[in-house]
């Protein structure tokens, strides 16, 4: 299994550094008190649930196998950062370790309880998202947007916040101009982010979905893609010589 990379600073910011800080059971605490901000607890696993609000809906049932047995083998190595609700605590960050730890079998496990409005959990959870490496490069752009329009975050701010350049942020955050045929069509990896930045000097949707679909067909490489937009721009009355049937205004089958 691949090792994952450290945190950004979005994430670093919120959790202290706990090496060698003693962990307490809130069902253990016989003083009855209120546990602090930033403290490293153990809570029952049934008294911690997901945030309903989550920007991630799909979860990698693979990826969070083998998170079960790296948990069953050397335990939580990060704990999630939760917060209180009425009778609950809900994950603000950690839903994948909170997966792959039932999965585990664990009774516990431990969290840094926080204490955030919905707009700034909902954000944490977006930076959380985006540190991880298994987001198709829409939805990462779609999740760096919302933290631009919606959370007023500058490029260079989300930039850190992921460690990614800001070159990075703006030339991903581009591929949401594609038209929402060809979107899929990377979502579905069946063209790569390369092949939609080439499409996005043709500026109508329907020429960049037939344009993707040739990419598709004979898999054409991110440089030969350059090479046909280019054509199709300097060829714009006769766009047959750059791409022959496929360009005759007929469905493409």
């Amino acid at each position: 299994m691949a090792v994952r990379k450290g945190l950004g600073r979005g994430l670093d910011l919120l959790i202290p550094k706990d090496e060698g800080m003693p962990k307490k059971s809130i069902e253990k605490n016989k003083e009855n008190k209120e546990p602090k901000e930033n403290q490293v607890l153990t809570l029952s696993i049934h008294d911690v649930e997901p945030n309903r609000n989550q920007p991630r809906k799909q979860f990698d049932e693979d990826a969070i196998e083998e998170l079960a047995d790296s948990i069953k083998q050397y335990g939580v190595i990060q704990p999630l950062i939760v917060q209180k609700k009425d009778k609950y605590y809900e994950i603000i960050a950690g839903e994948r370790r909170w997966r792959a730890c039932k999965k585990a079998g664990l009774k516990e496990v431990p969290v840094i309880i926080k204490n955030y409005d919905e707009k700034e959990t909902l954000k944490i959870s977006l930076i959380e998202n985006l540190q991880r490496e298994d987001l198709n490069p829409i939805e990462e752009a779609k999740a760096y947007e919302q933290l631009y329009n919606t959370y007023g975050l500058k490029q260079d701010e989300i930039a850190a916040s992921v460690s990614k350049s800001r070159t990075a942020i703006t030339n991903i955050m581009r591929l949401l101009k594609l038209d929402e045929r060809v979107q899929n069509m990377v979502i579905e990896n069946l063209i790569s982010s390369g092949h939609g930045r080439t499409l996005l000097s043709v500026d109508d949707g329907d020429m960049q979905y037939q344009l993707a679909e040739k990419i598709l067909d004979e898999n054409l490489s991110v440089r030969e893609a350059e090479k046909l937009v280019k054509c199709i721009l300097e060829h714009k009355d006769n766009k047959k010589e750059c791409g022959g049937r496929i360009f005759s205004g007929k469905k493409h089958d």
